[in-house]
């Protein structure tokens, strides 16, 4: 599978995950390493979308503490909570 997106592109998407709590920082920063890279591009508009989300909500939303109210998030969520 072709990479989704360009290295400038991808550096621009980890600089959006930079967040204000650092629970996020982490969860985010995990993904973005073992996934980021080899996402396609529905995934990665799916990630934008989410980026786009408060961090507590965010954070809420990746722990499991809400549902989304979007199905189209779940298995980019579930990609976020696996460890």
């Amino acid at each position: 599978m072709e990479p989704a997106t360009t290295h400038g592109e991808l550096g621009k998407l980890r600089w959006h995950c930079r967040r204000g709590l650092l629970e996020l920082d982490l969860v985010l920063e995990q993904f973005n390493n073992r996934h980021l890279e080899v996402l396609d591009a529905g995934q990665l508009a799916l990630f934008k979308e989410l980026l786009a989300f408060g961090d507590n909500d965010l954070l809420d939303l990746v722990m499991g503490r809400t549902a989304p109210a979007d199905e189209r998030y779940g298995a980019l969520l579930k990609m976020l909570r696996t460890p």
